[in-house]
């Protein structure tokens, strides 16, 4: 994910500039794509909307339910979700060919517990999603926005994390990944600052990668040059 601006007209002439938590990047869809968004969402897809949703029946069923901001072309998403029959998953991805790939990957590979949103997600957290309705919130690999003067579009943020926290049920994970350590310490600072919350590391900063999230190839090559991986899981008190 990453971030831009974008204007609000008010009165008298005046413009307010509106950071988002993203750059929306269309990009070509690809036949597939654009089959799999055409045919498939009716049954996979969420619209954005100004009412909560009640995830009992969208899903079909009482479950643990998953959201992942951010989930690119799905890979990781995918896998936990096949992994995971048992468990409702929602992602929330705006780059439209990752969202069309998704649905595509889903729908060949028989996974049906999975729910996608092609919308801003901090809007569709704020219109769409209960409150204390979520076991768990993803955010993996999310733009670091590495340059100093860019800090400040950095997704995870005190108001963001608030935002997350009243989401998550009681008990419930908030679980971050990147592979920029400087980011990974502003998250730290962040989440160690930001009320109700608990770090699970014993140590009081980062937790070792969980058997549960995929390991990507993006992320195996980056071992491969010696990059670092750091995981932050803070729990709902």
């Amino acid at each position: 994910m990453s971030d831009d601006t974008n204007k609000i007209e008010l009165p008298e002439g005046k413009v307010m500039r509106r950071i988002r938590s993203f750059v929306k990047r269309e990009g070509r869809l690809t036949k597939r794509q654009e089959q799999a968004l055409s045919q498939q969402w009716q049954n996979m897809g969420l619209d954005h909307q100004s009412e909560n949703f009640d995830l009992a029946e969208v899903f079909g069923r009482e479950a643990k339910t998953v959201l992942e901001i951010g989930f690119g072309m799905g890979a990781s998403l995918l896998e936990m979700a096949e992994r995971n029959p048992e468990v409702n998953f929602i992602g929330i991805e705006v780059h439209r060919p990752g969202v069309g790939a998704c649905l595509a990957d889903a729908a060949e590979r028989g996974i049906t517990n999975l729910r996608v949103f092609e919308h801003d997600a901090v809007e569709v957290l704020a219109d769409s999603i209960a409150d204390n309705s979520l076991d768990t919130v993803q955010l993996f690999f999310p733009d670091p926005w590495h340059k100093k003067r860019h800090h400040k579009r950095r997704i995870v943020q005190p108001e963001f994390v608030q935002q997350i926290r009243a989401k998550l049920k009681v008990g419930g994970v908030f679980h971050m990944a990147t592979d920029w350590e400087n980011y990974a310490e502003h998250m730290l600072e962040v989440m160690s600052a930001a009320p109700g919350y608990r770090n699970q590391s014993e140590a009081g900063d980062y937790v070792p990668r969980p058997d549960f999230r995929p390991l990507t190839k993006f992320e195996n090559r980056g071992h491969r040059l010696g990059h670092g991986v750091w995981d932050l899981m803070f729990e709902k008190v």
